[in-house]
């Protein structure tokens, strides 16, 4: 417990001495303040930005398709990832065209996305949820087939069908390998949402953003941003938390 928060002093510490450094450097005139506000300006912002702004609303806009993005992408990693960790031909036929696809950066989608589905919300959400796959597809494939040889043998001796086996022992041994995919999704879905928003023009913090930049609105570009950091730690440490609470059994005793 005293080494979790003596941790948790230092980040403070850590974010405390960045905040200084910010306001040493706008106090000092370093760097005009069209481009970099004061800290207090940037707060004072956000703060009128949620409560009498469109903050909130671009926010929850964000969240949502952040999270339905996720979501879909998921469910697609853990199906296709289980179908093809169980299958050694399916691998060996797969696995040249998913490393050369793997590399690619989502963003790079959107253009053939706007090709089929306009600047629609649709276009955002299916890029969202294609570049989210990747790693939840990885990281299930990698732990399905890392299974131990006997575990099947253990399947075949209690007749459980190959859905059965998936479900039943296939799947909870390989969750350590899908959850870490999904964490990482989860801060893909959230920086494809901010780009598709922005190239899309979307409601969501991407576009708020963009908006602010064009407009040299330094402190609402600055808030927005903050915002977004807020939502990214916020949103990890959740899924950090499920992820301890579903990996208890392999806590050591």
């Amino acid at each position: 417990m005293s080494a979790r928060w003596s941790e948790r002093a230092g980040s403070l510490a850590v974010l405390g001495a960045l905040l200084g450094l910010w306001a040493l450097v706008t106090a000092q005139g370093w760097v005009s303040r069209v481009f970099l506000p004061e800290p207090a300006a940037a707060l004072a912002s956000l703060r009128e930005g949620l409560v009498e702004g469109d903050l909130a609303r671009h926010s929850l806009a964000t969240l949502g398709r952040m999270a339905l993005g996720w979501g879909l992408a998921s469910l697609l990693g853990v199906a296709l990832g289980a179908l093809i960790g169980r299958s050694a031909t399916a691998r060996a036929w797969l696995q040249p065209s998913l490393e050369f696809i793997r590399p690619l950066p989502a963003s790079a989608l959107i253009p053939l996305a706007v090709a089929v589905f306009g600047l629609s919300p649709g276009m955002v959400l299916s890029v969202v949820a294609l570049g989210a796959m990747w790693p939840v597809l990885l990281g299930t494939i990698h732990g399905v087939s890392a299974l131990h040889p006997r575990l099947p043998e253990v399947g075949a001796a209690l007749q459980l069908s190959r859905t059965r086996f998936l479900w039943t022992i296939a799947l909870p041994h390989a969750l350590p390998d899908i959850l870490a995919g999904m964490r990482l999704a989860l801060t893909v879905s959230l920086i494809v949402s901010v780009v598709g928003e922005m190239v899309a023009s979307q409601a969501g913090l991407g576009q708020a953003v963009l908006m602010a930049a064009r407009s040299f609105q330094s402190a609402e570009l600055f808030a927005g941003v903050m915002l977004l950091g807020t939502i990214g730690l916020l949103s990890n440490a959740l899924l950090a938390w499920a992820e301890r609470r579903l990996l208890r059994w392999q806590a050591p005793h």
